[in-house]
C-alpha cells in the first residue's frame, strides 16, 4: 500500500504499466467525489497500461487517503496533486479526470499548465455554470425526478448542487440497505451495488466529521478567463443525460481549440457504464494529439462500441 506524505497528509496512490519496463509517458487519473481510485482501476487503468505509467491516488479524505478536519477546497486538492507529482518525480503527464476530480485538475492547470501533455475531462461542473442553467432546462432531469421521489430520495434536480446532494442521499440508501428500483440503480454507477456500503459510509464519514461539505460548495475559481488560457490539448467528454452537460456547452466557447465528445444516452458516470466506448475515445484523442498524430493505439479487444458524437 504506497503512501506518500503530500501537503501535509498521506496521500495513498498506486502505479503501474504493462510493459517491459522501457520508459514511458505518464498518466495521471484523478477520481471525483465519494469514490477512490478503484473507480479508473478496471478496466480503464489496466488497458491504459499498455503505453502509459498509470498513476491513480485516493484524494483527500477518500480511500486509504488522511481525512483531515479542514483543506477540502479544490485549491487545496489541487496542491495536494502538485505535491504528489513532485514527490514520485512526475514532471508531465496526461491527465483524466471524472468530475470533481476535473475541478482539482483544472486548478492545478491555471497554476501550472506546464505540467500537462493534454486532458480529458469526463463530466465536469465548474462553479462558474452552476446557475447559469435556465429553470427545466435538463431535460431528462424532468424524468428522473419522479424516479427518485418513488425511491424515496427527497433531492430536487434544479437544485444547483444536485449532485452533492444525491451522493449524500445515495449513501445513506446504502448504508441502510435499502433497494434502489431497478430503474435508479443503472444511473448511479459505482456508487450503488457491490461494495458500494464501504465507500458511502466513508463519505458519510467526512461530511459529519470534517469541514467538507462547507467547503466543496465553494467557489472553486475556474473563471471563463482562467479556463481560457489553457492551450494544451484538451477532450471534454459529457453524458447526454447528465446534469453536467450545460457546462461542456459553456467550455466549447471558451475552447476553440478542444474536442467535445456527447456521450448518447448516458448520464454522469459514463465511464464506468461505457468504459470500452471512453477508453476507446481516449485512445483516439492521445493519437489525434500527438505529434503528426503517429502514436498507435493499441487494439481492443472483443467487440468496439458505436462511435458518439464528436466535434472540433
Amino acid at each position: 500500500m504506497p503512501i506518500l506524505e503530500t501537503n501535509g497528509i498521506r496521500t495513498h496512490y498506486v502505479q503501474f504499466n504493462a510493459g517491459s519496463g522501457e520508459p514511458r509517458e505518464e498518466l495521471v487519473m484523478v477520481h471525483g467525489l465519494g469514490t477512490n481510485l478503484a473507480f479508473w482501476y478496471m478496466p480503464h487503468a489496466v488497458a491504459f497500461s499498455e503505453r502509459f505509467r498509470v498513476t491513480l491516488f485516493d484524494l483527500r479524505g477518500h480511500g486509504r487517503s488522511s481525512m483531515p478536519e479542514r483543506g477540502y477546497q479544490p485549491g487545496t486538492f489541487a496542491g495536494d496533486l502538485r505535491a504528489l507529482l513532485d514527490g514520485l518525480g512526475i514532471e508531465r503527464a496526461h491527465f483524466v479526470a471524472h468530475s470533481f476530480g476535473g475541478v482539482v485538475v483544472l486548478n492545478l492547470a491555471c497554476l501550472d499548465p506546464g505540467r500537462f501533455i493534454d486532458l480529458v475531462l469526463a463530466d465536469t461542473q465548474v462553479y462558474a455554470v452552476r446557475h447559469k442553467r435556465p429553470p427545466q432546462a435538463w431535460a431528462f432531469g424532468k424524468t428522473l425526478q419522479p424516479l427518485l421521489e418513488r425511491n424515496g430520495i427527497d433531492v430536487k434536480v434544479d437544485d444547483p448542487y444536485f449532485g452533492y446532494h444525491l451522493l449524500e442521499r445515495i449513501a445513506r440508501v446504502e448504508t441502510e440497505g435499502r433497494r434502489l428500483s431497478p430503474e435508479l440503480a443503472p444511473l448511479l454507477g459505482p456508487i450503488v451495488g457491490n461494495g458500494a456500503r464501504r465507500t458511502a459510509k466513508q463519505w458519510l464519514d467526512l461530511l459529519s466529521n470534517t469541514r467538507a461539505e462547507e467547503e466543496l460548495m465553494t467557489d472553486d475559481g475556474l473563471t471563463g478567463e482562467r479556463l481560457r488560457g489553457l492551450g494544451f490539448p484538451i477532450l471534454a467528454m459529457y453524458g447526454e443525460r447528465s446534469h453536467s452537460a450545460h457546462c461542456g456547452e459553456w467550455l466549447r466557447e471558451l475552447w476553440d481549440h478542444a474536442s467535445f465528445s456527447l456521450v448518447p444516452d448516458a448520464g454522469h458516470f459514463f465511464p464506468s457504464s461505457r468504459p470500452q466506448l471512453f477508453i476507446e475515445e481516449c485512445r483516439r484523442f492521445w493519437q489525434d494529439s500527438s505529434p503528426a498524430g503517429n502514436v498507435p493505439a493499441p487494439a481492443v479487444k472483443g467487440q468496439s462500441n458505436p462511435p458518439i458524437g464528436r466535434t472540433h
